[in-house]
């Protein structure tokens, strides 16, 4: 998915400065990007050359000029464009799953303190996106048919988030029942 679509899309809603559009940006909970000002600049500037949006200079006293983007038809026909594209499959890669692949090596405290720390990372994130998904910020709802789409991908990364939070529980839960077991086989051995 490019930042560029994503840009089109809110310009279609309103027009916005690339500060508005880095403010939304950085407080979604489920784009991939970091939002930083080179990002949202440059994906502006490459939508201008393009003719997708248009810039506006309006002057303010005692403040810099602010630079109002708006979308133009060419850019609401290349945001349909993209938006019927053959979608991605989803994501696959999961950073912790690498860290699990070798976490044999960890004694049993260790393996815990690393659920944990995941459990609480996962746990923030879903934490957010309830609030998100309850507070609605930055969501269009031009139409009932958007707000039910906006609604159904909250209720989309809700649910994954659940599921992982659920499956990491699960897996501590197991580690710990196996780590008891073979502590009282290394007993019963040593009793032998």
């Amino acid at each position: 998915m490019s930042i560029n679509y994503v840009i089109l899309g809110y310009l279609s809603w309103r027009p916005m400065t690339g500060y508005d559009i880095k403010k939304i940006i950085a407080d979604a909970e489920t784009l991939p990007w970091s939002a930083n000002n080179n990002q949202i600049y440059r994906a502006l500037i490459k939508l201008h050359q393009d003719g997708w949006v248009t810039k506006t200079i309006e002057n303010q006293v005692g403040a810099p000029d602010r630079h109002v983007y708006a979308v133009t038809p060419a850019g609401l026909e290349a945001l349909k464009d993209w938006v019927v594209t053959t979608p991605d499959p989803p994501q696959s890669k999961k950073p912790f799953l690498d860290q699990l692949m070798w976490a044999d090596c960890l004694d049993a405290a260790e393996m815990d303190q690393l659920l944990e720390a995941y459990i609480e990372a996962v746990g923030e994130k879903l934490f957010f996106l309830r609030v998100q998904a309850d507070e609605k910020p930055n969501m269009p709802e031009r139409t009932p048919r958007e707000t039910y789409l906006w609604e159904m991908i909250h209720k989309n990364w809700i649910a994954h988030f659940e599921l992982e939070l659920k499956w990491v529980r699960q897996m501590r839960e197991e580690l710990m029942t196996m780590e008891k077991q073979q502590q009282r086989e290394l007993a019963r051995q040593a009793r032998a």
